[in-house]
């Protein structure tokens, strides 16, 4: 019997345009967690069922550390999402990633201190595994659609995500670069921990929109220079969510199977 598929996408601005989403409406939803961040705007893309919510709020007005990641994951576990693609914009710790790069992520490094990162807090114990924390086959759709599509992309790479919402200082961002981490972001833990343990296949895509303060030649990061990289490139995020949603398919993947050996307790 063929499974149905549904796609969450997270972080998603300027998706619920109407030319994105056939049919899209608006749905206001509350878990045992609280609510999530925002309202979900349902609809189609492609005929594949989408359900999309903003991270940050529709004003992005919720700091890094006070979006409420358990709510917008469970939110979306309830509307029968089996897939997320979260979209984040991410500062590069590479000269080769510039600024207008996507990078489909295939590992983290948590540096996050204040954060929720699991849905078993009281009577059970979850250790999920988390040696491959984006699933493999999401990200190799989103990377084989990047390329046919010619975008600037990196098909593999490591985040670290910090605490925020300050930058960076020089002397933290060189021992990034010594971890061998290719981007830095706010955002991505604990989604990618929380998606796991609700047994769902997550992907990031990482938008590059500024260089780390490493370099000494260049001017420091601004808030000003990241919104006006995600504003130039918000349009080719969008165009690839569309071609890839289409080429997602309800496959058997250790992502969902990963929580079932995973809990401990009553």
């Amino acid at each position: 019997m063929l499974k149905i598929i549904k796609i969450g996408i997270i972080g998603g601005s300027g998706l619920e345009d109407p030319k994105v989403l056939k049919d899209a409406k608006e749905v206001l939803v509350s878990t045992k967690f609280g609510n999530p961040s925002s309202a979900l705007t349902k609809g189609k893309i492609k005929g594949i069922d989408v359900a999309i919510l903003a991270r940050h709020g529709r004003k992005h007005s919720i700091m890094p550390s006070n979006v409420n990641y358990r709510a917008n994951i469970i939110a979306l576990k309830g509307q029968g999402c089996t897939h997320i693609i979260a979209t984040t914009a991410c500062g590069s710790l590479r000269e080769e990633i510039k600024p207008g790069h996507l990078v489909f992520c295939d590992q983290f490094i948590d540096k996050t201190t204040k954060r929720a990162s699991t849905f078993y807090d009281a009577d059970k114990v979850c250790h999920i595994p988390m040696a491959e924390p984006f699933c493999p086959k999401l990200r190799s759709i989103l990377a084989e659609t990047a390329k046919e599509m010619k975008l600037s992309h990196h098909k593999k790479g490591t985040v670290v995500t910090i605490e925020g919402p300050r930058f960076s200082t020089k002397a933290e961002s060189h021992l990034y670069r010594q971890w061998n981490a290719d981007v830095i972001n706010m955002s991505t833990v604990p989604e990618a921990i929380l998606a796991r343990e609700a047994g769902i296949c997550y992907a990031i895509v990482a938008m590059s929109t500024d260089y780390d303060c490493f370099m000494d030649d260049r001017a420091h990061v601004t808030i000003g220079e990241v919104l006006k990289v995600m504003k130039q490139n918000a349009e080719n995020v969008k165009k690839l969510l569309v071609a890839a949603i289409p080429k997602i398919k309800h496959t058997e993947c250790q992502c969902k199977e990963d929580i079932k050996t995973a809990v401990i307790g009553s």
